[in-house]
């Protein structure tokens, strides 16, 4: 691997754009889906509501901007794997991390790449968000092993699901956000969103393994089936709704990590993140007793 020291200077911008890119496309979303809730129509998974924002005024203009956002984020997650801008080390747990960071880039990448065919016209509309995965587990499926491909691809984005919720319930974003009265003030917000994230990620993931299970990739789904598979429950309505509140809280999350975000070994060293006011606060009131 190589050294933090060569990690390129544009690193830092290049990440901020890759955050507010995915902060436009789940505000989005969650508007979408609250709305859905509330007026009883389709929620829109995030092709789909990447198509409505195409047919609005300079809507082409911000499907352009959505997707170098995109390919931004995906670049910003490469090269912090590759130099290991945040720390995660060369043993088990760290390379373990750092592949999780590879892989969220590649499959930013490919939305990158599949806004650029919704901009350019050259994809089907109809083919959806669930149409777009159940596409791709269809081909999973046709390999040697495809079935059991499928299902471990389930489970580890089950798994990816529930460390979004561990990660707000734990509050482990704090370590990598500069502490302002913003962000302390809006840490509620930032939690609700990484836990309703969390969520829907984990749903996805059952869907996938479903599908494997079944050898069916009409099983498989996206965030719309996500949040069309919560409006079908008991009380399913308001379920969705708070879903979509804590889709746009998870947006907000984004736009704050695409500010206030530090890399911690490019960071100034008298840098004081959240952590590090919490834990001070902690340390006060201990002193106090």
């Amino acid at each position: 691997m190589a050294q933090n020291d060569d990690a390129p200077g544009w690193v830092i911008p290049v990440m901020r754009t890759g955050y507010g890119a995915r902060g436009v496309t789940y505000i989005i979303l969650g508007v979408l889906a609250f709305l859905a809730a509330w007026t009883g129509g389709d929620a829109e998974g995030t092709r789909e509501a990447l198509a409505k924002l195409r047919d609005m005024p300079f809507g082409l203009i911000g499907l352009w901007l959505i997707a170098l956002g995109f390919f931004c984020y995906a670049i910003w997650r490469l090269i912090c794997a590759f130099y290991d801008l945040e720390d995660h080390g060369t043993d088990a747990k760290g390379l373990i991390a750092r592949t999780g960071q590879t892989v969220t880039g590649l499959i930013h990448a490919g939305l990158g790449i599949s806004v650029v065919r919704l901009a350019t016209g050259s994809s089907s509309e109809s083919a959806g968000d669930g149409g777009g995965a159940q596409s791709a587990t269809s081909w999973v499926l046709s390999m040697p092993f495809g079935k059991w491909i499928v299902i471990a691809v389930g489970l580890i984005t089950i798994g990816a699901g529930i460390y979004y919720g561990w990660k707000g319930i734990a509050e482990k974003y704090k370590e990598h956000l500069r502490c302002t009265s913003l962000t302390e003030r809006l840490d509620p917000v930032v939690k609700a969103g990484l836990i309703a994230h969390g969520v829907v990620i984990a749903l996805i993931g059952t869907f996938l393994i479903y599908a494997g299970l079944n050898t069916d990739p009409g099983q498989a789904g996206g965030i719309g089936k996500a949040f069309d598979t919560v409006r079908s429950q008991p009380y399913g309505q308001f379920l969705l709704g708070a879903l979509g509140i804590g889709t746009v809280a998870f947006a907000i999350y984004c736009f704050i990590e695409a500010i206030y975000r530090f890399v911690p070994r490019l960071a100034e060293p008298d840098l004081t993140s959240l952590a590090d006011a919490a834990e001070g606060r902690v340390r006060a009131a201990a002193r106090s007793l």
